[in-house]
C-alpha cells in the first residue's frame, strides 16, 4: 500500500508561482511512477506531469510545458510540482498519484493506482 499526502496549495495572483509537495510512504517499488493531476469540479481529471524514478524521466501535458516542473527527492520520498507563470485556467484541485509502472506507461495520460486527498490551487486575476 502507498500513502500520499499533498501540501503547498493556496491562492496566488496571475503570473505568480507555487510549489506543491507530495510526501509518499509505502513500498517504493509500488510508486516508481509518480505524478500530478488536477480536476475542476464538473470536468474530467487532467494529467499534469509524471516522473519515472529510474532512469529519471519526466513528461508534461502540453498546457503546462515550460511553466511547470516535476521533481523527485528520493531520499525524502517526496515529489514536487513547481508551478510558474500561473494562469486562471490552472485553478483546480491538484492530486498526487503513484503506481508501479513500466517506463513507457508513466505518462500524464496514463492511469494511477494510488491517490492523495488533493490540495486546492486558486489563481486570481
Amino acid at each position: 500500500q502507498v500513502q500520499l499526502v499533498e501540501s503547498g496549495g493556496g491562492s496566488v495572483e496571475v503570473g505568480g508561482s507555487l510549489k506543491l509537495s507530495c510526501a509518499a510512504s509505502g513500498a517504493s517499488y509500488n510508486r516508481n511512477c509518480m505524478g500530478w493531476f488536477r480536476q475542476v469540479p464538473g470536468k474530467e481529471r487532467e494529467g499534469v506531469a509524471t516522473i519515472f524514478a529510474v532512469p529519471e524521466s519526466t513528461k508534461y501535458a502540453d498546457s503546462v510545458k515550460g511553466r511547470f516542473t516535476i521533481s523527485l527527492d528520493s531520499a525524502k520520498n517526496t515529489v514536487y510540482l513547481r508551478m510558474n507563470s500561473l494562469k486562471p485556467e490552472d485553478t483546480a484541485i491538484y492530486y498526487c498519484a503513484a503506481k508501479r509502472s513500466l517506463y513507457s506507461d508513466c505518462r500524464p495520460t496514463g492511469g494511477m493506482d494510488y491517490w492523495g486527498e488533493g490540495t486546492q490551487v486558486t489563481i486570481s486575476s
